[in-house]
């Protein structure tokens, strides 16, 4: 008998497209009496197209959070640290308020340290540099989850072993789109679970006799890399996750359907 079953699914974050004006126009005027600006809107349009499709775990938030991540920076000038950095969290508090009013218990993306770009002019050191942007991130993430976000996915271009090593924690997940075969055991030595897309699924499926991982997060999933996961893992093992750029309502209805299979 053909049974069809339903894997859990995840949002990894989204870039969502920038809106015209009178779209945005028609938005902000629907938020009148609560601070709104171009970045409260893409957290808006990064989560509510999860909810309505039915994403079990969503994700608000995306690289484009750089910029309030910027603009809550003190000791930055031009894209350098000039002063000791630290953080005026009043702007991520609100934000993480706004999440949480939409979808409690939901997730937000940032991107990693390295994406912000920072040149250090100021510390002259890459330990004490290091340490101090990792000290941010964590009181940023803190400030957020104390505000009811329930974990961080930090989205990265490339992997840099001080980050992960100062910021991996249960609740803070690391995620590379393409990752190699480097990446991919960089990733699983301190992640008990690891985002993956298709293409890389054997070559993680390779590695999984060296390193302890309890799950998998399947990246735009079909039915053969389903099947193919579960030559590996039990069902409850693998989670269908998505990213999406671009008008995201049909890309999360799709992860969701995709998300089936059949045994």
């Amino acid at each position: 008998m053909v049974k069809r079953l339903k894997l859990g699914t995840r949002g990894l974050g989204a870039e969502p497209a920038m809106p015209d004006v009178p779209a945005l126009a028609i938005w902000i005027a629907g938020h009148r009496g609560t601070r709104a600006d171009i970045i409260t809107y893409q957290l808006d349009r990064s989560l509510s197209p999860q909810l309505s499709a039915g994403i079990m775990s969503p994700c608000a938030g995306g690289r484009f959070y750089r910029n309030r991540i910027m603009a809550c920076m003190q000791g930055i000038e031009d894209g350098k640290a000039t002063a000791e950095i630290s953080l005026d969290p009043h702007e991520i508090i609100q934000d993480a308020a706004g999440i949480v009013a939409q979808k409690k218990g939901a997730w937000c993306a940032l991107p990693a340290p390295h994406v912000l770009g920072i040149t250090d002019v100021f510390y002259d050191d890459e330990e004490e540099w290091n340490d101090a942007l990792a000290g941010f991130y964590r009181s940023l993430m803190r400030s957020m989850r104390d505000t009811g976000i329930i974990g961080h996915v930090l989205i990265c271009n490339t992997l840099e072993e001080p980050e992960i090593t100062s910021l991996v924690r249960q609740n803070v997940f690391f995620f590379l789109q393409e990752p190699d075969r480097d990446d991919l055991a960089a990733l699983m030595e301190h992640q008990r679970q690891v985002a993956v897309g298709r293409d890389s699924l054997d070559t993680l499926l390779d590695l999984t006799g060296e390193y302890d991982l309890r799950k998998i997060i399947l990246v735009d999933p079909d039915s053969a890399s389903i099947n193919r996961a579960l030559s590996c893992f039990d069902s409850d093992q693998i989670i269908a996750g998505g990213y999406c750029t671009g008008s995201c309502e049909e890309y999360w209805k799709n992860l969701v359907l995709s998300a089936m299979y059949t045994v």
